[in-house]
């Protein structure tokens, strides 16, 4: 076996086999190798940070932030002499004119070529936020109107006020109310956007997001009623609808269901009559639910559908605010028939001083006044919401319907 080479396992421990030579040139290869590597990553990590980023590589701007100096204190500060231009005192309205170029023409002087041009004022009329935490007071049935412990009203509060006077005097006042809102949801936004703001517009407690609609016709100008269902002589067959004022024994819970209906909503400065023939021109049935709306603070308007009506004369000596309705302008639906009775209107009007309508609210009715109301002013005639009515009457009117 002499002569064999050993393998690893039969050398004598501690015994290494003979190392080789190392190659002179090994080091500066793996270091050439390591460099080339190195510049290669760096390479591909600054391409892929330009590609994630389109602006990557611009130049960064630094800026430096530092606390504000603190105010001088004013009261250790010398007094400063005033300069010629402070003693001077203030520029006159010509030296001004004169240093920015501006040559203002005033009242008098000759500007020929000159154009006035008027800017006419929208006559918006903006209405007191309701609900009015002392006009209201909280109850089963929700938030009732209230006198407030400073004796202003619903009334006075939520109407619609006049604005400024019209230019020289009117030769009439038109109120005009318009009932039936707040169920259909279309024609009440018709109501809403398409009448003068001066139109009164009265809601029925029916409505579904009624709070909601109110507001939204008082943010266009109008003010609102509340139409209470009331008995008519043909009652059940016409029935106004649920919790309706009755009479005779049924009414016991009069005052229960008037609470319900005044407790739908708030912002309205009174009530109107929904039907009620046989309820009206019934004194004994009127006289509690009378003393409840003036403890209130709120008008009544009777809107005149009834000859045999005591509303209005009776709420006058119970010495509620009042007014009956003189006539109805959509009794036939039909356009010829309302513009007759718009004509009518406005006789009515420069007879009586100040004449009280009601219409529904039809699309045909809500047209025809819209185009009726643009020709008033050419008439000097003009719209007042129906709050405002009984201050324009004059005294020999009687406020009946005719």
């Amino acid at each position: 076996m002499a002569g064999l080479p050993l393998s690893e396992l039969d050398q004598p421990l501690g015994q290494a086999k003979r190392a080789h030579a190392p190659w002179p040139y090994g080091r500066w290869l793996w270091r050439g190798l390591t460099s080339a590597l190195a510049i290669v990553f760096t390479g591909l990590a600054l391409y892929a940070a330009l590609k994630r980023d389109p602006v990557g590589g611009e130049p960064i701007a630094t800026a430096m932030i530092r606390e504000r100096p603190s105010a001088p204190d004013i009261a250790n500060v010398p007094p400063q002499p005033a300069t010629a231009e402070e003693r001077r005192g203030p520029a006159s309205a010509n030296q001004l004119e004169t240093d920015s170029g501006v040559t203002v023409v005033r009242p008098g002087a000759d500007a020929p070529g000159a154009i006035i041009i008027t800017v006419p004022d929208d006559g918006a009329i903006k209405l007191a936020p309701s609900p009015d935490k002392r006009l209201v007071e909280r109850t089963r049935h929700g938030l009732l109107p209230k006198i407030g412990p400073d004796g202003a009203t619903p009334l006075q509060v939520y109407a619609r006020p006049l604005g400024p006077a019209p230019a020289g005097k009117p030769a009439g006042r038109i109120a005009i109310l318009v009932g039936g809102l707040g169920i259909s949801q279309s024609s009440t936004s018709e109501a809403i956007a398409r009448l003068p703001g001066p139109v009164s517009l009265a809601f029925a407690p029916y409505g579904a997001d009624l709070e909601k609609t109110v507001q939204r016709a008082r943010s266009e100008g109008h003010e609102v009623f509340l139409q209470v269902p009331m008995e008519p002589f043909d009652y059940p067959d016409n029935d106004p609808g649920p919790h309706t004022l009755l009479t005779g024994p049924k009414g016991s819970d009069n005052l229960d269901r008037l609470q319900w209906a005044l407790g739908r909503v708030t912002g309205y400065v009174g009530i109107v009559n929904f039907l009620g023939g046989r309820l009206t021109a019934d004194d004994t049935a009127l006289t509690p639910l009378l003393r409840e709306i003036a403890g209130r603070g709120l008008m009544v308007v009777d809107d005149g559908s009834s000859p045999r009506s005591l509303l209005a004369s009776a709420a006058t000596k119970a010495q509620i605010p009042a007014l009956k309705a003189d006539l109805a302008l959509d009794a036939v639906p039909r356009a010829e028939t309302i513009d007759r009775e718009l004509q009518r209107l406005e006789t009515l009007a420069r007879d009586q001083g100040a004449v009280i309508a009601t219409a529904s609210a039809l699309p045909v009715t809500i047209e025809r006044i819209t185009r009726w109301a643009r020709t008033l002013e050419g008439k000097n005639l003009v719209i007042i919401p129906v709050s405002a009515a009984r201050g324009f009457r004059n005294p020999s009117t009687t406020g009946s319907l005719r």
